[in-house]
């Protein structure tokens, strides 16, 4: 691990202006993926900024008016804090079953809900210091691209980069339709919406999210929905825990009556940030809620899929997966 300096606030004033004076400062909350990125020497940040101090760990009732019965979440409340909150478990419970499906129970007690977010790619040629890849170091390449490729992207990739996205949480927060609130310079506050939060790939893969240079995540915000009762969070990985997707879904379905009113999904293992299936909601609004239909709706959505070489099999347990997650919502969650 190389030399830093260690800077600790008391005041998000503060911890903007310290990461905005040095463009090479990282924020440090719980550490659970910053100080590995260290000790790979994969992140060289000259300045560690704790914000543990900071008042953005409350998990709260807000809104007024339409926006009645949203909550906020902090984003320094710990992911156990907030899969366990009753506000979340009751109206949400699709973002708790997303974040215990993550990491262990350890790393849940320490991880932020910010730093959870802003998680890094563990594609293996980022953490490989000795392999090209433009996501650590611009322009020298994407060994994945043509090497073992079998955990990157189906949908979003570029020649520059074919990683994927890692978080839970955030798979179900992009199904939920999520704001994220942060704070910059000079005070400056502003809200994110979840799906325009992470970036696909395109020419600048170094980019994981539409940060500008010291902006904080201060709570994300959720709105107010009618599928808590049927919704599901279903993820595929080799082993039990202490493993990342293969792939996932995050579904939500609306009824009105026994007519799906609205679905909700979304899809993590597949794109360089939290995949929304635009297309399979699009052909489910309206229609009866039957294995059929969830079969046609992941047919329309896996059609514009492009698998690499060692992630063909992605198409065919993204189709499946689709229609497990659904079927599974729609029973409220039993098999």
């Amino acid at each position: 691990m190389r030399p830093f300096v260690y800077t600790r606030v008391d005041d998000a004033a503060k911890a903007v202006s310290s990461a905005a004076a040095n463009t090479q400062a990282s924020f440090l909350a719980g550490g659970t993926n910053i100080v590995d990125l260290m000790k790979e020497d994969v992140a060289r940040p000259t300045e560690l900024i704790d914000i543990n101090r900071l008042k953005l760990a409350q998990i709260r009732l807000i809104g007024e008016g339409a926006n009645r019965g949203n909550i906020a979440i902090g984003a320094l409340a710990k992911n156990t804090e907030t899969a366990n909150h009753p506000l979340v478990r009751q109206n949400y419970p699709l973002l708790t079953q997303a974040i215990l499906a993550g990491a262990s129970g350890q790393i849940r007690n320490m991880a932020t809900n910010g730093g959870n977010l802003n998680q890094r790619t563990r594609c293996t040629y980022f953490y490989d210091v000795a392999m090209p890849c433009n996501k650590r170091e611009p322009g020298t390449g994407c060994g994945a691209l043509e090497g073992i490729n079998r955990m990157h992207a189906i949908f979003g990739w570029s020649e520059k980069c074919v990683a994927v996205y890692p978080s839970d949480m955030a798979i179900a927060l992009a199904a939920l339709d999520a704001t994220v609130k942060v704070q910059g310079a000079n005070g400056a506050t502003r809200s994110i919406p979840f799906a325009e939060y992470h970036r696909l790939p395109g020419d600048n893969p170094e980019k994981d999210n539409t940060l500008q240079p010291g902006e904080l995540i201060t709570e994300i915000e959720l709105p107010k929905n009618n599928f808590a009762g049927k919704s599901y969070y279903l993820k595929i990985r080799d082993r039990a825990s202490y493993a990342f997707a293969l792939l996932s879904v995050a579904a939500g379905l609306e009824m009105n009556g026994a007519t799906i009113k609205q679905a909700r999904i979304a899809m993590g293992g597949v794109a360089h940030k939290p995949w929304r299936a635009l297309e399979a909601e699009k052909f489910l609004s309206g229609k009866a809620a039957t294995e059929a239909n969830f079969a046609a709706a992941a047919e329309a959505e896996m059609k514009s899929a492009k698998p690499l070489e060692h992630n063909k099999f992605k198409v065919e347990l993204g189709k499946r997966a689709i229609v497990r997650a659904l079927s599974m919502a729609m029973s409220g969650g039993k098999a």
